[in-house]
């Protein structure tokens, strides 16, 4: 067992025992006392009073270095002369490397060989001597441990010890300091489960009648598994976008904790946390990660479901060391995951004017319950596959969540049979990427991007400019968030009609490019 691991004496400690441990922490001499804020947009919308409190402003951007700080601070001098060693890929890490900086003593991160160079590289500039061994995190956590039996120094674990614990509680200390009105509940991300003990700990202490609401994703809920099997269970793998909190094993201590005081427990999936990613950004301009937004999803879904009113309810943003490459699949799902847009499969009769009249419906449908606002076309995917049929994968923007199966519903009363994909991963992960490919059917075909200007009637526009003889062979359009929609069309147009067509795009003026040439195009596209 890695030194200064949970002990026996460990499974003695009362919340009054931690109540002292969090009050004595070694924690501000590197971290900030964070912010409490008012999510003012969330909490409208909500009709309920959301605080959040900011541990993405730390230091290392994660509340991780409170906990590993406060372990450091309470060892000897002879402890702290051989340096400390941890195994983690992500915040733990920078925590640990920071902490060893300001104290002045040597730090050793063992992290996954998979690990990203950036992340490998933040740990250095902070000082930690960094061994790429294994795998997993796993493996990097078996040869952390060996080598602390070997060299000496003191295994710093990121959840499971008591002085970890008691740093990470410093945070509902703070809460309950920053705002004396009533608070209704916390809601606490998990991984490993050291925020969440050390926040239940101190809350259980001294405001026993704050439910604390431990928060997981639906993919990696080890501790939720836990606690109903009454038995710490090691789940065979974990879902990996919210990496902050992927973990397959939680530890000792904190299963006991958290079996003892915490209140209630919720898993959310990843299109939820998408969403509260974009809400928490709406608010207060700061992008967190994943694990950092799991509790504000949460008390989304939890307001949902038990319908509240005038509740005040705090969410700790534990994290905001988001890779930059994730943005695009975040902000790809926000909008379905607060049920902004409903994604359809439409089949449409291959007949000249169907996709005009398909067109024009979208642009009038009913608000079905909610309150009549513009409608846009976030998506839309067409490639002229069958002379019969064509099947077309679009997104539109809907006001109230369960919206996209009543648009569904009314487009096949009106003659276009409709698909709800709204909730269907196979179509949002890979499908609506690859609507297309050559067609047989699609003669004279001449493709143009063209960028439309994002106002009602743009495409109407086109339609109507369009001579009645020509079709489209190929759409595809998303929505990217600019004043301005780029456009990838195929128009069936005899070179006869060369003159007509050149007058179309004059009179039309919307900018384009001819990509007819195009040996992409030509590769992929054309039979």
């Amino acid at each position: 067992m890695p030194k200064n691991s949970v002990t026996s004496k460990s499974k003695d400690l009362q919340p009054a025992d931690y109540l002292i441990k969090i009050l004595t922490a070694r924690v501000y001499d590197l971290a900030n006392e964070s912010a409490l804020e008012k999510a003012r947009n969330l909490s409208t919308r909500l009709n309920n009073t959301v605080l959040l409190k900011r541990e993405d402003q730390q230091p290392v951007l994660s509340l991780k270095l409170r906990g590993a700080y406060n372990k450091m601070a309470h060892l000897s001098s002879e402890q702290l002369k051989k340096g400390v060693i941890c195994a983690s890929a992500g915040n733990h890490a920078q925590g640990v490397a920071l902490a060893g900086k300001k104290m002045g003593e040597r730090s050793v991160i063992v992290m996954p060989i998979t690990t990203s160079s950036v992340k490998v590289e933040a740990v250095k500039v902070l000082g930690g001597e960094v061994i790429l061994h294994g795998d997993s995190y796993s493996d990097a956590h078996q040869h952390a441990v060996l080598l602390s039996k070997k060299q000496g120094p003191t295994f710093v674990h990121p959840f499971d010890d008591p002085d970890v614990i008691a740093g990470q509680g410093t945070i509902a200390m703070e809460m309950l300091r920053q705002y004396q009105g009533p608070i209704d509940a916390v809601f606490v991300a998990i991984g490993g489960g050291g925020l969440i003990s050390g926040v239940a700990n101190y809350i259980k202490a001294v405001r026993p009648s704050i439910k604390v609401i431990g928060v997981q994703m639906n993919d990696s809920n080890a501790m939720m598994q836990s606690i109903d099997a009454h038995q710490r269970l090691t789940l065979d793998d974990v879902g990996l976008f919210s990496d902050g909190t992927a973990v397959k094993l939680v530890g000792e201590e904190t299963f006991r904790v958290a079996s003892n005081l915490v209140d209630e427990f919720i898993t959310v999936d990843t299109d939820s946390v998408c969403a509260a990613i974009k809400d928490v950004f709406v608010d207060t301009r700061s992008i967190v990660e994943p694990a950092g937004a799991l509790a504000v999803a949460a008390i989304k879904q939890y307001v949902a479901t038990h319908k509240t009113k005038g509740q005040t309810y705090a969410a700790i943003l534990c994290g905001a060391n988001m890779n930059f490459d994730r943005l695009r699949f975040v902000a790809e799902r926000a909008e379905v995951g607060e049920e902004r847009e409903a994604l359809l499969a439409v089949n449409i009769p291959e007949e000249r004017g169907s996709f005009k009249r398909f067109c024009a419906l979208l642009g009038d449908l009913p608000a079905f319950g909610g309150s009549k606002s513009p409608r846009q076309v976030t998506e839309f995917n067409y490639r002229m596959s069958d002379a019969q049929v064509a099947h077309v994968f679009v997104g539109i923007t809907t006001t109230h969540k369960g919206e996209s199966q009543k648009i569904a519903a009314y487009l096949g009363k009106n003659g276009f049979k409709a698909l709800d994909l709204t909730h269907n991963e196979l179509a949002k992960e890979h499908l609506r990427h690859m609507v297309g490919g050559p067609s047989s059917l699609a003669q004279d075909e001449r493709l143009m991007r063209f960028i439309f200007p994002e106002r009602p009637g743009a495409l109407m526009n086109f339609l109507s400019a369009m001579r009645p003889g020509w079709n489209i062979s190929l759409f595809h359009y998303r929505n990217q968030g600019a004043d301005y929609g780029k456009i990838l069309v195929g128009l069936q147009v005899p070179a006869t009609d060369d003159k007509a067509f050149a007058g179309f795009l004059r009179n039309l003026g919307y900018p384009y490019v001819d990509e007819t040439l195009n040996p992409a195009y030509r590769l992929f596209l054309q039979k």
